[in-house]
């Protein structure tokens, strides 16, 4: 296969388009970030990288609290729609329709129509240039109790989220497998009955 070489360049894709709420529950904001995700699991660690001058920046490093809502296919255009214009003129939740609720640990809201929210306090403040990283424990999980079975596992391939890939998003495709499925032995198959015609 050939290939060009390019410069580097912040081209790590699919990634998360998430609306990430903050600010209180009388002035709640959300920015759109596509900087995100996960860096440890215990203790459970995830981080945003915000540009310094984004309106939400310093709601989220005075209150040191952010709730990183998934993005749906129905909410795809309130995330695109927030990460264009800035909370500092327009109330993102009012415009969009959308309910700030509140959330079970901090302060900030979650958005009450994406179906999973991850509650997150900030623990450090890395710059890295462009942007600033958020790295931040996450201290509970808001989940809408359909995508839970009667098992308990949560079935978020049911939630209808999205990709964000080099300035477009795109819905989900079919499952391809789960984790360790090409390792994992084959069950033997019933033999055939002797005496079956061919």
């Amino acid at each position: 296969m050939s290939k060009t070489v390019w410069n580097g360049g912040a081209l790590l894709a699919p990634v998360p388009p998430v609306m990430v709420s903050c600010g209180s529950a009388e002035k709640p904001n959300i920015i759109t970030v596509a900087w995100c995700g996960t860096l440890a699991t215990q203790p459970a660690t995830t981080y945003i990288s915000v540009r310094p001058k984004r309106h939400s920046y310093n709601l989220i490093k005075e209150s040191g609290e952010f709730v990183i809502n998934l993005t749906t296919e129905e909410l795809v255009r309130h995330a695109d729609w927030c990460g264009v214009y800035t909370g500092a003129k327009v109330d993102k939740f009012a415009r969009c329709g959308l309910t700030a609720e509140l959330s079970s640990k901090l302060s900030c809201p979650l958005i009450a129509e994406s179906p999973l929210s991850i509650e997150c306090r900030v623990k450090e403040i890395v710059p890295l240039g462009s942007h600033d990283m958020f790295i931040a424990e996450i201290v509970a999980i808001d989940i809408d109790e359909e995508l839970i079975d009667q098992n308990g596992k949560l079935c978020l391939d049911k939630a209808g989220l999205v990709a964000f890939a080099h300035g477009e998003y795109f819905a989900l495709g079919k499952k391809l497998g789960s984790f360790g499925y090409s390792v994992k032995k084959k069950k033997k198959g019933h033999k055939k009955a002797s005496g079956a015609s061919k």
